[in-house]
């Protein structure tokens, strides 16, 4: 039903060699739509179609232009591709784009368009008038550049251990060695090399603020919040959703955490828990190596996904063979992990840091997730029809990490260590909860309060850090690397607000988990059905399609927490 054999989408209105170099070799195809006249539904179809694909080669290009960058920061040449179109050619589309949206709106034959099919893409075009603004327009290309330095400057940041120079991802696995003095040890050179640079990251962020507040006064919004909820489409819940997600986090989830963590207490026959012993195994307990090389990395990855559902390790052999992957950790590439879609050709890329930790597999398979949600929305007729919400977005990645765990003895061949795997994707499930509510809760205050001072800004984030803290964890002595944690968030920096998806998702994948556990094949037509709608349903429907309720609140949280630790005692 479904096929990874994925074509780059043939080219009826651009020419087929056409290739984004400069404004002037592009307006002429904006001009073109604009001044087109749309006589009847066929001739509308036909100009929504042009324009689609016009959308998917300017979006493709700029992906492209990001992805290398953030694979070599240190290439200046890379960074001025991505500045180039972030100045000089997305200012000058932006006007065009919204006054192709208005011709759209404004066109006598839009009643014609079949309201299901169009529904959710004419709320978007609606939503995107609404809020364009000339103004803004040079405060976006400006922001777009400064989001990147976000990675230019952690990409650079190194540490030494034992003589040898490593990433910060890479030195985290030393975070697991039995030996407590190493580990700690290595904890403050990774905090240490941070706070080198808080002074650089508190300026990007200050300058972030600045634009992204008048972005939104000039739109006539009271704040950048409630811009931005209106930006990302957030159609179906509202910022005090967003507040009771965070006050079930700290009822139903945090006696979990600390139950996990007085369990690591225990194992490592501790008399306190330190920050450095979170990652760490009992004595006599080697860590969990699933792999050596990013090459069996995504072997193994592809025969899990193979074993689970041959179409999502069809997904991965594609991309392999496009050379749509970038996995492993080295200097001057920027930190974190992402799946970008590319509209045209159809396969994404996956950009990851991977260091031969169990966390690599998990940031694989979820990655590898997102992957086959790109795959499936792919064959939608218009490229703004696949643009699908975040919080099913992250559902088909969190749900893929469930999912492909019955399937990791491919990582794992002693069943002790694929035991200890589950277990550790478990408590991760539930202990990134309360970091979720901190990132979230923290962000509108910031943005309520975006005239604040440096000062006033941390001890602002200490106080939400204090109020979802656990009761076990010893962290004392270390206030200097926890009053500027939050600089370690690289949504915070590139994609604001954009962090309260992972909880709703998280909740939405424990809901495909347990459908998955009565019965498996029925889960995965589930998911892939969902997955292939792309954006053409509302968030609730996409979530029923899936056999999901859309649904955060602290009494489903609370059922939803103790199936996680039910699951949790079997392991």
């Amino acid at each position: 039903m479904y096929t990874a054999d994925i074509q780059k989408q043939p080219r009826t209105f651009l020419p087929e060699n056409f290739q984004i170099t400069n404004w002037p070799a592009l307006e002429p195809y904006f001009k073109n739509l604009l001044e087109r006249d749309i006589t009847d539904k066929p001739s509308l179809e036909q100009w929504l179609k042009d324009q689609s694909e016009l959308e998917a080669a300017v979006s493709e290009d700029a992906c492209w232009r990001q992805i290398k960058m953030t694979c070599d920061t240190e290439n200046k040449s890379l960074e001025e591709a991505f500045n180039y179109f972030c100045m000089q050619i997305q200012p000058q589309i932006q006007p065009l784009a919204d006054a192709l949206n208005k011709k759209l709106m404004n066109s006598p034959l839009l009643s014609e368009l079949e309201k299901e099919k169009y529904h959710t893409y004419l709320r978007s075009i609606r939503k995107s008038i609404e809020l364009f603004r000339e103004e803004n327009i040079p405060l976006q290309a400006e922001a777009a550049v400064l989001q990147q330095q976000f990675g230019q400057i952690t990409g650079a940041m190194m540490v030494t251990v034992n003589g040898e120079e490593y990433t910060l991802q890479q030195a985290a696995k030393f975070l697991e060695n039995p030996d407590r003095k190493l580990r700690e040890e290595v904890y403050h050179k990774i905090q240490d090399r941070r706070l080198q640079d808080t002074a650089k990251l508190d300026e990007l962020y200050n300058k972030l603020i600045v634009l992204r507040d008048k972005e939104a006064k000039n739109a006539s919004f009271e704040n950048y919040r409630d811009y931005r909820f209106k930006e990302l489409g957030r159609f179906d819940y509202t910022k005090e959703d967003c507040y009771n997600f965070h006050a079930a986090v700290k009822q139903h989830v945090l006696p979990l955490v600390n139950e996990i963590y007085k369990k690591k207490k225990q194992q490592l026959g501790l008399d306190e828990l330190r920050p450095w012993d979170l990652e760490a195994q009992p004595e006599g307990q080697q860590p969990l190596r699933p792999f050596k090389t990013s090459e069996e990395l995504l072997q193994k990855s592809i025969d899990c996904f193979n074993q689970l559902r041959p179409f999502f390790g069809q997904c991965l052999q594609k991309m392999k063979a496009l050379q749509h992957l970038d996995l492993e950790s080295r200097k001057g590439k920027a930190p974190g992990g992402y799946n970008c879609p590319l509209a045209e050709s159809g396969a994404p890329f996956i950009f990851m840091n991977a260091a031969g930790q169990m966390h690599d597999v998990t940031t694989m398979v979820h990655e590898g997730g997102h992957a086959v949600h790109s795959f499936l929305a792919h064959p939608l007729a218009l490229n703004g029809f696949k643009e699908y919400p975040m919080e099913i977005a992250e559902v088909a990645s969190m749900a893929m990490e469930l999912f492909s765990m019955d399937h990791w003895k491919v990582f794992f061949d002693n069943p002790a260590d694929l035991a200890r795997a589950k277990e550790h994707q478990l408590e991760r499930v539930i202990s990134i909860f309360p970091w979720i509510a901190i990132i979230d809760k923290f962000q509108h205050w910031v943005y309520e309060h975006p005239l604040h001072t440096h000062e006033e800004r941390t001890s602002a984030w200490i106080n939400v850090l204090n109020e979802f803290k656990d009761d076990v964890i010893n962290y004392e002595g270390l206030d200097k690397y926890r009053s500027n944690a939050w600089q370690r968030q690289l949504h915070l920096f590139e994609v604001p607000f954009y962090y309260i998806e992972y909880g709703i998702a998280q909740l939405g994948a424990i809901g495909m988990w347990k459908q998955y556990k009565a019965d498996p094949q029925q889960a995965l037509d589930n998911y892939c059905n969902a997955l292939s709608l792309g954006g053409t349903k509302t968030l609730p429907e996409l979530y029923k399609t899936a056999g999901l309720e859309f649904d955060f609140s602290p009494e489903k949280i609370k059922g939803l927490m103790e199936f996680v630790k039910s699951e949790m005692s079997k392991v």
